[in-house]
């Protein structure tokens, strides 16, 4: 078990579930996270959402219920993932409600889990609740990383998009890329994050520039994402 993987275990058996059906679970999430091909979207990767998620949720007034749920949408939210599809986060939702329930879990916060994974699809768009704010937040925290660490995140992105030749990489991220500065906030905004805010704009518009002159169009909004 790798150091991410041991941290990782102890917010399961604290936020998620204890027992021998609770271990077969986690070890089918860590399993999913360590299949070939995934470079960002990694047991390090859901160890840092499983991080944010618990520094922002207090100052969002979070209650001790609601952060399991949270943390349980932040270990299920890429269990799933193939970047050649488009329907990554319905199912990985779908195996969170597998899970959840195998684990005793009631059905209400089964399904606030499920849902909370379903609108990572949209980047932070759709935040219903603040302890949904807190996990889309959470999801998007490497944009606001520092430089280094936002360069890394890209390029590891990249390798997992290898299926694509570098003009289509370029069309789409750089679209991805512009919609994100179109928006008001990156970040929801009721979180008030704006130190990440400055820092996820900074990163972008580094990236951007960095594209531009080999950029060959707009291409299309839903190219290559985080």
């Amino acid at each position: 078990m790798s150091g991410d993987e041991r941290e990782l275990h102890l917010a399961w058996l604290r936020h998620v579930g204890i027992g021998a059906d609770a271990e077969h679970w986690f070890d089918t999430v860590m399993g999913a996270h360590r299949a070939e091909g995934r470079h960002y979207h990694t047991a390090r990767h859901v160890r840092w959402v499983v991080q944010h998620v618990r520094t922002l949720a207090p100052a969002a007034d979070v209650a001790d219920a609601d952060l399991d749920i949270v943390v349980a949408a932040a270990f299920f939210h890429d269990v799933v993932y193939d970047p050649t599809a488009s329907d990554n986060e319905t199912a990985s939702a779908a195996m969170a409600r597998r899970a959840l329930t195998d684990l005793g879990w009631p059905p209400e916060p089964t399904e606030r889990a499920a849902t909370m994974i379903e609108a990572t699809a949209n980047h932070g768009a759709d935040c219903v609740d603040r302890a949904t704010c807190v996990m889309l937040a959470a999801d998007l925290g490497v944009l606001a990383a520092e430089p280094g660490a936002y360069s890394d995140y890209v390029r590891n992105v990249r390798k997992e998009y290898g299926h694509l030749d570098d003009a289509s990489w370029r069309a789409g991220r750089t679209a991805f890329v512009r919609s994100m500065l179109e928006r008001a906030s990156i970040f929801p905004a009721s979180l008030r994050l704006e130190q990440w805010e400055k820092r996820a704009r900074a990163n972008f518009t580094a990236e951007l520039a960095a594209m531009q002159p080999l950029s060959g169009g707009d291409g299309e909004s839903d190219g290559p994402e985080p």
